[in-house]
């Protein structure tokens, strides 16, 4: 067991380290696996999600968000990052589903951006493979040569 003290005193730690950059649950885990009881760092991590500091959903939604503000990227690459940082594949499918229109429209996005600045040092059929090796979709690639006469 541990004290009242050691919680607020440990808890005050793992938030500071949350404030200072949004964190999910697996990271706050894995940052402090080693130095906290397992039995404390569980309670805090619970402790924090009731209280809305620890909340991988706003997580995936904002991560997604500075993503699309900041990059080109498919779908699929998208899924990679956000799996790479622990978060749970259920929620990251979910958000995908709930959120089909929106990212579909981003990966044309990011395909018209991708063809334009590659157009003067590529052929459409290697633009075409380099967009295929990063994941995105066939239909969108099709569709945005389409619709761009490039």
């Amino acid at each position: 067991m541990y004290t009242i003290e050691e919680f607020d005193k440990q808890k005050t730690k793992i938030l500071k380290y949350i404030l200072y950059k949004k964190r999910s649950e697996n990271e706050v885990r894995t940052k402090f696996l080693g130095t906290l009881d397992e039995n404390l760092l569980e309670d805090i991590i619970e402790y924090l999600k009731q209280a809305k500091y620890i909340d991988d959903n706003e997580y995936i939604r904002k991560t997604v968000n500075n993503f699309i503000a900041l990059k080109n990227l498919s779908i699929k690459e998208l899924k990679y990052k956000l799996f790479a940082k622990g978060l749970n594949r259920n929620d990251i499918e979910d958000y995908i589903y709930e959120n089909d229109e929106d990212l579909e429209d981003y990966e044309r996005k990011s395909i018209s951006n991708i063809i334009y600045k590659k157009a003067n040092s590529m052929e459409e059929e290697e633009i075409k493979q380099y967009l295929l090796k990063k994941g995105y979709k066939i239909e969108n690639i099709n569709r945005v040569i389409e619709e761009n006469n490039y």
